[in-house]
């Protein structure tokens, strides 16, 4: 009986004593990984750019015109007449495909429908949210957005891949 009394007395004991948090191996987080990642995604902007550089340069049938929001488009059908942009808030109507670089069909107009988006009040492609408005109703305008204002590093999950390029013809059906 006095064993067992011992016993029970000593493994009280030793579950009251405090226990010592694990310290992590590397205590300190390493800037390493992140300045690799950073650098990466720098070389795969360039590339990119450059990609899009020689293509706006083969084309010669269409004018480019490159914005300061990080994409190039140029104007299918242009209204010269003065009419309202799209301004934040205002829900509009659109019709879109989205486009390889070397146009492609990845999702035409039919498949994507007529969206009803309010101006950037809802979450979209960057670029699309961008892109619209630079628009007047009735305009049809291409647009080539770098991976960095589409689909990014994960692309859509289904035709559009990491990193991609794509096209996308629009056309602004409406302003509310």
């Amino acid at each position: 009986m006095n064993r067992i009394v011992y016993f029970l007395l000593i493994v009280l004991l030793m579950s009251c004593s405090s226990s010592e948090p694990r310290r992590p191996i590397n205590p300190r987080p390493s800037t390493t990984v992140f300045e690799q990642t950073v650098d990466q995604a720098k070389k795969i902007r360039a590339l990119e750019e450059q990609n899009i550089e020689a293509f706006i340069q083969a084309d010669s049938t269409n004018t480019y015109i490159s914005s300061e929001q990080g994409f190039w488009y140029y104007y299918n059908k242009k209204i010269e007449a003065d009419s309202n942009m799209p301004q934040v808030g205002d829900t509009i109507q659109f019709s879109y495909n989205i486009m390889s670089l070397r146009d492609s069909i990845i999702y035409d107009e039919n498949t994507l429908g007529t969206q009803t988006y309010v101006v950037d009040k809802q979450d979209f492609l960057t670029g699309v949210q961008r892109g619209v408005k630079l628009m007047k109703v009735g305009e049809t305008m291409t647009f080539i957005f770098p991976s960095s204002v589409a689909f990014g590093t994960a692309g859509d999950g289904d035709q559009i891949g990491v990193y991609q390029t794509i096209k996308s013809k629009i056309t602004l059906l409406n302003i509310k």
